[in-house]
């Protein structure tokens, strides 16, 4: 949807619903992990990228200690006190917002109720985190409102907070982190130990392009926390805290004291943050030949070793390798379904987009969304002209 039918289309919306139009517009952006995954919760690197694919708030105060709101997306609403925020054991997606206004006020900030209509052009339960993008322009709303500071460092962490300890899902920090600190036009690479990120910059004539299988995940789901424990346990067994504090050449050299399962996920864990570094220059050169070797390797890894790939993950492989122009491919976010991500020759984004989606119609009867993103900036006000 264009920006400026999208404001309209969200300020009708509004005024049905509120009587009266919107004076506050926030965003936050999606991502998809270019190399590392799991990587973030076992404090490593990742090269994230924050997409054109957004959440969009309007909101208004009204006056009150209460938050209304109408998603645009499943066609619900909802409303909670901010004397007492609880859980809406119906309404899910309102969680992620009841659980950043209550991680805000633990923190002693003022909070304000407000009448809010969100939109968003990230696709749900699809690995591109459209939580983290709710939950960071949610964060944005109270501060705006507020009226009180709070760097974005600290909004990604709050935030988390709200997904971990509210929600109850034991992400790490790349989500939000990368939905609140995105800048236009560059990749980034996350160092999740310290927090600190750097700028990269894909080299001219490559194009990200999401490929969703439409198959929706889960990743509060037992899969997800079992991987969780099984790295945990891993570096336990090898006394290191975590797993990012081990070279290959050092875990190659003790890995037999690992149970085989941990073993497995652990041997992932180690290749795939080794790989993001090593990444770095070849997206910045555009070195097509090793591109195309990381991201085979990481896919591998991903589905021999850390089992994360689904049928109909293995079939949208398939199509992309199988496309014209495609670089490399692999998973995205935290996998059992979703999202792919490949690199694409600029020029045959279009061909690429058609071959993939009807090799993987042809291959398992369903239609899936396949689209280029660029980067984008991070967790804002939407800007005036849009």
């Amino acid at each position: 949807m264009h920006m400026v039918k999208r404001r309209e289309y969200m300020t009708r919306l509004f005024r049905n619903r509120f009587g009266s139009g919107p004076e506050l517009w926030a965003r936050a952006p999606g991502r998809v992990d270019l190399m590392g995954s799991h990587t973030d919760y076992n404090l490593g690197y990742v090269l994230t990228l924050p997409i054109s694919r957004d959440t969009w708030i309007a909101a208004r105060a009204n006056g009150s200690r209460v938050v209304r709101l109408h998603t645009a997306n499943v066609d619900e609403e909802d409303c909670f006190p901010l004397d007492r925020i609880q859980k809406n054991v119906s309404k899910k997606w309102s969680n992620y917002i009841r659980g950043v206004a209550a991680v805000l006020q633990s923190e002693g900030l003022r909070l304000d109720g407000f009448d809010a209509v969100i939109h968003s052009t990230v696709p749900l339960e699809s690995g591109l985190s459209s939580s983290a993008a709710l939950e960071c322009a949610t964060a944005v709303v109270f501060r705006e409102l507020g009226g009180w500071g709070l760097d974005l460092q600290t909004m990604a962490r709050l935030c988390q907070s709200a997904e971990n300890e509210f929600v109850g899902v034991r992400c790490g920090i790349l989500d939000q982190y990368t939905s609140c600190l995105g800048q236009n036009d560059c990749a980034l690479l996350l160092d999740c130990r310290d927090l600190s990120t750097c700028p990269v910059r894909i080299a001219p004539g490559i194009q990200a392009v999401i490929c969703d299988t439409r198959a929706r995940r889960q990743v509060a789901g037992a899969e997800y926390e079992l991987r969780r424990r099984q790295c945990e346990e891993g570096a336990a067994w090898l006394g290191i805290g975590a797993l990012r504090n081990i070279t290959m050449a050092g875990f190659r050299a003790r890995k037999n004291q690992l149970p085989p399962e941990v073993l497995k996920r652990c041997c992932f864990i180690v290749a795939e943050n080794q790989r993001v570094l090593d990444l770095v220059p070849v997206l910045r050169s555009g070195d097509r030949v090793s591109i195309g070797r990381l991201f085979a390797q990481s896919f591998e890894g991903a589905r021999d070793l850390f089992e994360i790939c689904s049928p109909p993950m293995i079939s949208m492989m398939n199509a992309m390798l199988e496309a014209p122009g495609v670089l490399g491919a692999r998973q995205a976010g935290a996998g059992f379904g979703g999202c792919l991500v490949a690199l694409v020759e600029s020029e045959r984004t279009e061909e690429f987009r058609v071959a993939v989606s009807t090799n993987f119609s042809e291959a398992t009867g369903i239609q899936p969304e396949v689209y280029p993103v660029s980067a984008a900036a991070g967790a804002g006000l939407v800007p005036e002209e849009s």
